[in-house]
C-alpha cells in the first residue's frame, strides 16, 4: 500500500509522514527531496535554471514511479503536487494508495511558518503577518479544492504528531 499525504506547506506532512512510516514498518518518501535526489539540484534551482514546466513534469514522472512500486511507502507530496496536471488522477486512480489530507487552520499555518519563512521560498519573500495571510489564505483557497479529494481528511490544529498518526492508522483499519 502507498500512503499519500497532502497539504499545505506546514501542515505536517513530512514530520507525521516519517513517524507513520516508522510505526507501520513502511518506506517514507518525501516527493521533494526525491526530486532532489533524482536531480541533483534542490527545488528552487531546478525552478531557476529548468523553469516551473521541467518541474512539474519530472514532479509527474516520479511520483507516477513511486505510486507504481509495489513496496510498502508512507508519500509525503510537495504542496502543489495534486494540484498540477494529472497527479491528482494518478492518486486517485491507483488501486493501491490511500490519500490523507492534513488540514491545518490558516492560523496555524501562520503560527508554523513565521519562525521558518527563510528556508520556505514560496513565502521567503514576504513582509509582516498581515502579507502572509493574505498570500496563505489565497493559496489555500485555491489549492483545498484539490486537497479535498483525498480519501480521508485530518484536521492537525492542536493536534500532535502521534495523535494524527493514530487518527491515519485508525483510518487504516
Amino acid at each position: 500500500m502507498i500512503i499519500v499525504l497532502m497539504g499545505y506547506m506546514g501542515s505536517g506532512k513530512s514530520t507525521v509522514g516519517k513517524k507513520l512510516a516508522y510505526i507501520l514498518e513502511y518506506n517514507f518518501i518525501d516527493l521533494d527531496d526525491l526530486i532532489t535526489e533524482k536531480e541533483s539540484k534542490s527545488i528552487a534551482d531546478i525552478f531557476k535554471t529548468k523553469g516551473e514546466i521541467y518541474f512539474r513534469k519530472k514532479e509527474t514522472e516520479y511520483l507516477k514511479e513511486v505510486i507504481s512500486s509495489d513496496s510498502n511507502t508512507v508519500l509525503s507530496l510537495g504542496g502543489g503536487t495534486p494540484c498540477y496536471g494529472i497527479n491528482l488522477n494518478i492518486i486517485k486512480d491507483s488501486k493501491n494508495t490511500k490519500s490523507f489530507y492534513l488540514k491545518t487552520s490558516l492560523q496555524e499555518l501562520k503560527k508554523r511558518l513565521l519562525p521558518e519563512m527563510e528556508k520556505r521560498p514560496l513565502i521567503s519573500h514576504l513582509q509582516g503577518e498581515d502579507e502572509i495571510i493574505e498570500f496563505l489564505g489565497k493559496h489555500l483557497f485555491e489549492r483545498a479544492p484539490f486537497y479535498s479529494q483525498s480519501d480521508f481528511s485530518i484536521t492537525t490544529d492542536g493536534k500532535s504528531k502521534m495523535e494524527i498518526v493514530e487518527e491515519i492508522v485508525l483510518s487504516l483499519v
